[in-house]
């Protein structure tokens, strides 16, 4: 889209296994000045996501954002920035069979990590990333529960479906059924220039990272080795990578990590405190509230085994809820998803 600019066809295969997510802070939040306060008494605090519906540490980081997104309902704002994962103007691979093998690859060892479900045979790999994408800020205008369905679908079109949703006519058909979704409408948002200016601006702060990410180091071993991820030219925020801001600063959170690490990061922000205390300006979190297991399945219409663990009271899947089985375990799944 941008050849001046091209981008890698694929991230760093290298990632040793670990059994959880080890710990690193975020850049420590730097002073920006007295507390400013939204409307109405609430804390001001940004959450900007930097993401791709193709990126499978991103797809491993959906349980811990849902609970994040739950938890900060109210108290901060959450924005979505398109990272482009596969730019259209990287090389076609010259065996797409061999390529596919690979990157099933490694899907398979950073699930060794964030335990996500992967398919059993990855078709081919994205060509890019610039439909889905489109589909996902095009999605944003039909309100954010659409938009939240509508990405989710599009991440399994990778990894659960294993048939990448990366031309238009594929974007249509992983959504096809979406609750609340007028397909109609998403098909013409995609075409209209607004929205393809949105992630051309999208593709660009992606590749303009803050100082902090560009300084951020992983300790030995870490999954992720930095804040920014190197290209053929220049760099990019590493995928996924949260930005918090709030009156007491900003905190750069990249790649996958334990959900307190996050809940620290947006308290650090909002109370001027980086031990995440909620002491000073007030906490940009509340408590977790698990969901019962027929609310979860109502809410998030497709969940994954990490997923029930972490946003439901425990109980087991709800006996409509369909199993849909994975090359790493199960999918449970509302059934209107099952059927559509």
């Amino acid at each position: 889209m941008d050849p001046a600019h091209p981008v890698p066809h694929a991230p760093d295969p290298s990632a040793p296994s670990a059994p959880s997510p080890p710990s690193l802070p975020g850049v420590p939040a730097q002073r920006e000045g007295a507390g400013d306060e939204a409307a109405g008494g609430g804390l001001r605090v940004e959450i900007t996501e930097y993401t791709d519906p193709a990126c499978p540490w991103a797809w491993g980081c959906e349980p811990t954002f849902r609970l994040l997104r739950e938890r900060t309902r109210g108290l901060a704002t959450w924005r979505r920035v398109f990272g482009i994962l596969f730019d259209e103007d990287d090389d076609p691979p010259p065996d797409p069979a061999a390529e596919a093998s690979w990157y099933a690859g490694f899907i398979a060892r950073t699930a060794r990590h964030t335990r996500a479900p992967f398919t059993s045979r990855l078709q081919w790999v994205a060509s890019s990333s610039w439909p889905a994408s489109l589909a996902a800020k095009a999605a944003e205008q039909q309100g954010p529960e659409v938009a939240e369905r509508v990405l989710r679908r599009l991440r399994e079109s990778t990894f659960v479906r294993g048939t990448p949703a990366d031309t238009v006519d594929r974007v249509l058909e992983a959504v096809d059924g979406v609750k609340g979704l007028d397909t109609a409408r998403l098909r013409a948002g995609m075409a209209e220039p607004a929205t393809l200016d949105a992630v051309r601006d999208d593709w660009h702060e992606a590749r303009d990272p803050l100082p902090e990410a560009r300084s951020l180091r992983a300790p030995a071993r870490h999954p992720h080795g930095a804040g920014v991820k190197e290209l053929e030219v220049g760099v990019r925020y590493s995928l996924p990578t949260l930005v918090v801001r709030g009156p007491s600063g900003t905190v750069v959170v990249p790649g996958w990590r334990a959900p307190e690490e996050y809940v620290a990061a947006l308290d650090a922000v909002a109370s001027g405190s980086d031990s995440g205390s909620g002491s000073g300006h007030g906490s940009a979190t509340r408590p977790a509230r698990p969901c019962g297991a027929h609310e979860a399945l109502e809410r998030y219409r497709s969940m994954t085994e990490p997923e029930w663990e972490l946003l439901t009271d425990g109980s087991p899947p709800p006996a409509h809820a369909v199993r849909f089985e994975t090359g790493n375990g199960a999918l449970w799944l509302h059934p209107d998803e099952a059927i559509t």
